[in-house]
């Protein structure tokens, strides 16, 4: 009797091994660190929505010196967060990135002035510095420097840019007479260092109309040949959604679930989430064609890159959702 209970035992263990090591693996690359940025990921890990889809997900956060369009590139990630402006240069580069799905409808950039600065209207911008972030992050800033004929070169006809540091210290020091900023993050810096909304002139890039695509799902077009990988993303895209769903209806929640993953300031992490919320929209991570074309157009007119990029996005992950 002994004998076979422990025989009985034993095959569960293995049925047991066998059901966990079905699940598939998907690495998935962050565009920066732990933050509500990223909650739906963080979130759908933490409430189980990716075991539940038959999913084992690593979330990798990002850094200042993690390009994501590198790490997949080089096999570190199957699938990345990242902005369609530099997802698209690296297409160029040779680096087969497809967009699968685009959970942010809206994208959170902003150039902030002391408004009691010398520029108050982009009319004013001639002649000053104006800070940004590069790494992908300068696309939507030179776009918009193009579409107002702004050199961006310096001198009294043109703009002085200062390659920005990932904080809000060249406005406080007084380095720059504008800086980048996003909505959900250091907006609120500014605030938490003593201004108020009133002490700024901003200037919105989706109420300009200057948006591009920001956080959005990318993989390789290779993979996408594979229906069993198609599948996967699939239910990636679908367990991620349900977290952004669950992120944004649970805001204090997600803050802390961000905390224990390495976030910081669980009080900026609830006002982030806040902020975020407002640009996932409906969670049905469709990416919206016209705002696709707008980010290439801004490209090219650039020269970021050369040539009409083909077969950048795709909706065959997104409409598989719906079956």
């Amino acid at each position: 009797m002994k004998k076979t209970i422990g025989i009985t035992m034993a095959l569960a263990v293995t049925l047991m091994a066998g059901a966990a090591s079905a699940a598939d693996q998907v690495t998935l690359q962050l565009k920066w660190v732990a933050q509500a940025q990223f909650a739906g990921y963080y979130v759908a890990q933490d409430k189980g929505f990716y075991e539940e889809a038959g999913l084992d997900v690593e979330i990798k956060p990002g850094g200042p010196d993690i390009a994501p369009e590198q790490v997949i590139a080089g096999g570190g990630a199957d699938v990345i967060v990242d902005w369609m402006g530099g997802a698209l240069a690296a297409r160029e580069k040779g680096v087969g990135l497809v967009n699968i799905a685009q959970p942010y409808k809206k994208a959170g950039m902003e150039l902030v002035c002391p408004a009691d600065g010398p520029i108050q209207t982009v009319d004013d911008f001639k002649g000053h510095t104006l800070g940004v972030w590069f790494y992908g992050n300068e696309y939507p800033f030179y776009a918009w420097m193009n579409k107002l004929g702004l050199s961006t070169e310096g001198g009294e006809d043109g703009v002085t840019v200062l390659k920005q540091s990932f904080d809000v210290q060249p406005l406080i020091q007084k380095q720059a007479d504008c800086i980048s900023v996003m909505t959900y993050n250091e907006y609120w810096q500014l605030m938490d260092a003593g201004y108020k909304p009133e002490d700024l002139i901003v200037f919105n890039y989706t109420e300009m109309g200057n948006d591009l695509l920001e956080d959005g799902l990318y993989t390789l077009e290779e993979n996408l040949e594979d229906p069993a990988y198609v599948d996967k993303m699939v239910r990636f895209v679908k367990a991620s959604m349900k977290g952004w769903a669950y992120a944004t209806a649970h805001p204090d929640e997600a803050a802390a679930i961000i905390i224990d993953n390495g976030g910081q300031d669980e009080n900026h992490q609830k006002r982030m989430m806040g902020e975020v919320a407002k640009l996932i929209g409906e969670p049905d991570a469709k990416l919206i064609p016209e705002a696709y074309e707008r980010t290439a157009k801004a490209l090219l007119d650039q020269k970021i890159i050369t040539k009409e990029p083909e077969g950048a996005w795709t909706s065959v992950v997104t409409d598989k959702m719906k079956m």
